[in-house]
């Protein structure tokens, strides 16, 4: 674990300053994920792995005033762009690892999750962990701004089929992490699946 963390600093760390500037157009798909996410004013909201904190503007604007937006992430260099950017004004920043929420249980109504699912060293007890933190009936998203066949081929790689986001996967890991799954989009310009934490234990 404290080598996968150590990895996910240093490539994070190492790309924060132009973060942003790497990936100008991506606000309108945030904005519209965090939509169809259907959180309501006041909600409690967790941007896990938020890095600079693009969604944290849509998610105050989701939750409104009453609302609660927390950006949680590993990497010190992105919660400074994330300040530099002003999104601090939209809900607190917490240097945290998603691993080991500082965060009492069923303490939010729901998690928001940009492009995290690849990172995490463990995903079934990271996602777990999530599902800690989410009240009975609360939601998960995990999104990325692309779907995985433009991630593929942005990074150079092939889809196969033991793709840990591919719905016949994503499906399983999340029921027995503690989730449902409620629905699965893999577009060109978009992946986003919802889920939630079932009312009975």
């Amino acid at each position: 674990m404290s080598e996968d963390r150590t990895h996910v600093q240093e490539f994070f760390g190492a790309r924060a300053a132009d973060w942003d500037r790497k990936f100008p157009g991506d606000g309108p798909a945030f904005a519209t994920a965090v939509t169809e996410f259907g959180l309501r004013p006041g909600d409690r909201v967790l941007d896990a792995g938020c890095g600079t904190g693009r969604a944290m503007t849509a998610l105050r604007a989701a939750v409104g005033p009453t609302g609660t937006v927390l950006g949680a992430d590993l990497t010190p260099q992105m919660l400074a762009a994330a300040r530099r950017a002003g999104r601090d004004a939209e809900g607190a920043l917490l240097l945290a690892d998603v691993a080991r929420l500082p965060l009492r249980d069923g303490v939010l109504d729901a998690v928001f999750a940009a492009g995290l699912i690849a990172h995490l060293p463990d995903p079934g007890a990271n996602l777990r962990e999530l599902a800690r933190v989410v009240r009975p009936g609360g939601g998960l998203a995990l999104f990325h701004p692309i779907g995985r066949a433009a991630l593929a081929a942005r990074h150079g790689r092939e889809l196969t089929p033991d793709d840990m986001r591919a719905e016949h996967n994503l499906g399983p890991l999340l029921s027995g992490s503690g989730w449902h799954m409620t629905s699965y989009a893999d577009e060109d310009d978009r992946f986003l699946v919802l889920a939630v934490r079932p009312r009975h234990s």
